[in-house]
């Protein structure tokens, strides 16, 4: 990561690689009632970065559709039936039954479809039997086909007898345009010998496939002509998509032209597999395939395997392990019932996510991330809902992401503010970290809390208080630590701007705290100003948890911090971006 680096007077500081610069804009609120919460008259637009959810435009019914995952369920014990349940999964795809497969170096196979089965029954998931893990070797080694019919015959028997009720499919390969052997013909031909196979013993239970490795719409071309030739397409059609979230959309409407073309019935689809080696675990870029799921109508999707057995797709930190970040976007998902809404993320930026309004009509529930810097919420639609009136209840709450494999205890909240209804609409603005993931919950009316009020404001790495630069009170005086005193010039008054953001007042001057030139640079200083409606002037207190907060500025999406991480007296005080060090934790105490 890189740290501020200290250069001599006039010349310029080096910005981090890959910091995204972030546009401010506005939230286009008017409160019709004294004391609500209003966006920022100076904000100007923030169409750029505003993710838009019509709440009068429904998608079609909560289903969790994106929740589950290769191998997520390691046997009828792991993990808990209670971490399990909490996110309501959908399917989960699993081991062939009595198979043998070692993914990943694992030592022993795990994750039998039928040990599961019971497990996943009581969180309410379906089971995919992946029908090829009945062989140890990744890529598969073929044997022979008496071996692999006589392998078919022995899962099919039994799954028939097992009497699981939630077996959604067999699986009869995976990934065959890399793991398929020629020396067994081609993929097309086995396919249909084996679905014929399977339907000798089951006539009932779906087909899956063909479960390539990612989108390829000449080789699905071929399958799905040669499948509707011989008789055996698959009931539900499959791919993966482990190369990231962006093209979900083009591959769902390829496919779907393509089915129409070759004179196919409408078929669910399964993205058995979703997710790269360095999204899983972290909610920011999680939430995007969620929402591209959901808004592309596909039918279920599971997290990918990259890591262990019973991790439910590596939301927890190991086997049967506790919740990483990613938990709590999923769990966020798992509460959401009723209808999914329609949603449109901005074009320019990472900004994206999905949306419900609860079965009683009285809740909008948004989940969102991806992101960096200054964005909003824009919620519309909200007048055609008869729970809701002229005043909203606005919670705004995180879940951050500190790796796969560390453990969070669960979401820290950012706001609570009651929202003016203006046009049917309001407008939340949020200052996002792309890896983070966000929950937006809107209820009618309500009480909302504040932390407006006078602080002494104390660095966690350094123990010492946001201060002026020998107690000034000029306009332009630089912003510093100091140690801890009584003195006004470390007394700051947070004054609510509306919509969660706040002024922080120097109450020895009366000047706001600020960033020279309004700067939206990584390593720009703070100083204390006058009042000019200027958005550097704006600041977002989020919770991080034991009393401390991250100061966000508004204008740039970075937070306050210490340069260097010093813990020297007169150190100053800049904006960097959010790389988790303890220089950018505050603590308010109240004066």
């Amino acid at each position: 990561m890189n740290r501020p680096i200290t250069l001599d007077p006039g010349r310029h500081r080096r910005r981090p690689s890959g910091r995204l610069a972030a546009t401010l804009g506005t939230a286009a609120l008017v409160a019709a009632t004294a004391g609500l919460t209003t966006a920022p008259a100076h904000a100007d637009s923030l169409a750029a970065t505003t993710l838009v959810v019509d709440a009068s435009r429904t998608l079609h019914p909560v289903a969790h559709a994106a929740s589950g995952g290769l191998y997520g369920l390691a046997d009828a014990s792991t993990p808990s039936d209670s971490l399990v349940s909490a996110l309501k999964p959908n399917t989960f795809v699993q081991m062939a039954p009595g198979g043998s497969q070692l993914p990943n170096g694992e030592p022993k196979p795990a994750g039998d479809a039928l040990v599961v089965a019971s497990k996943a029954a009581r969180a309410g998931a379906k089971v995919v039997v992946r029908m090829p893990d009945w062989y140890p070797n990744f890529p598969y080694k073929w044997v022979s086909w008496s071996d692999w019919l006589s392998a078919v015959d022995k899962q099919v028997t039994a799954v028939k007898s097992s009497g699981a009720g939630n077996i959604s499919a067999y699986e009869p390969w995976n990934e065959p345009d890399w793991t398929w052997n020629s020396a067994a013909g081609s993929f097309n031909d086995g396919w249909a010998r084996t679905v014929k196979q399977i339907r000798t013993k089951d006539t009932s239970t779906p087909t899956q496939g063909p479960s390539y490795s990612s989108w390829n719409q000449s080789a699905m071309q071929q399958f799905l002509s040669a499948a509707k030739a011989s008789g055996t397409l698959p009931d539900i059609v499959s791919w993966h998509e482990l190369g990231g979230s962006q093209n979900i959309a083009s591959h769902v409407a390829a496919y779907r032209s393509l089915e129409s073309s070759l004179g196919i019935s409408a078929r669910p689809i399964s993205i058995e597999e979703y997710g790269t080696t360095s999204e899983v675990g972290v909610p920011g870029p999680l939430v995007s395939y969620v929402a591209k799921f959901e808004r592309a109508g596909v039918h279920d999707a599971e997290l990918a395997f990259w890591n262990h057995y019973g991790t439910l797709g590596d939301t927890l930190t190991d086997t049967g392990g506790s919740p990483n970040g990613s938990y709590w976007l999923y769990k966020w998902y798992g509460d959401m019932s009723g209808n999914m809404l329609t949603t449109t993320p901005p074009a320019q930026t990472g900004i994206d996510g999905a949306a419900a309004l609860s079965s009683d009509g009285k809740q909008v529930s948004v989940i969102f991330g991806g992101g960096s810097g200054s964005s909003a919420v824009t919620v519309n639609g909200l007048g055609s809902l008869s729970a809701f009136g002229s005043t909203v209840h606005v919670k705004l709450e995180y879940t951050p992401s500190k790796g796969r494999t560390t453990a969070v205890s669960g979401p820290l909240t950012v706001s609570e503010s009651d929202y003016a209804v203006s046009n049917g609409s309001v407008t939340v603005p949020v200052t996002t970290n792309a890896t983070d993931g966000y929950h937006l919950v809107i209820t009618p009316g309500g009480s909302g809390t504040s932390l407006a009020g006078t602080y002494q404001v104390t660095n966690k790495n350094s123990g010492m208080a946001l201060d002026t630069q020998n107690a000034g009170t000029a306009q332009g005086t630089a912003v510093v630590q100091a140690a801890a005193g009584s003195g006004s010039s470390q007394t700051w008054t947070l004054t609510s701007a509306g919509s969660g953001l706040y002024k922080i007042v120097n109450k020895a001057s009366g000047l706001l705290l600020g960033i020279t030139d309004a700067s939206t640079s990584a390593g720009a200083t703070a100083l204390i100003w006058g009042d000019n409606g200027t958005n550097d002037h704006l600041w977002q207190p989020i919770s991080a948890g034991s009393g401390y907060y991250k100061l966000a500025n508004y204008n740039s999406g970075l937070l306050l911090g210490v340069t260097d991480m010093s813990t020297a007296t007169g150190a100053r005080v800049l904006q960097w971006d959010d790389n988790g060090t303890d220089d950018h934790l505050w603590k308010l105490t109240s004066r």
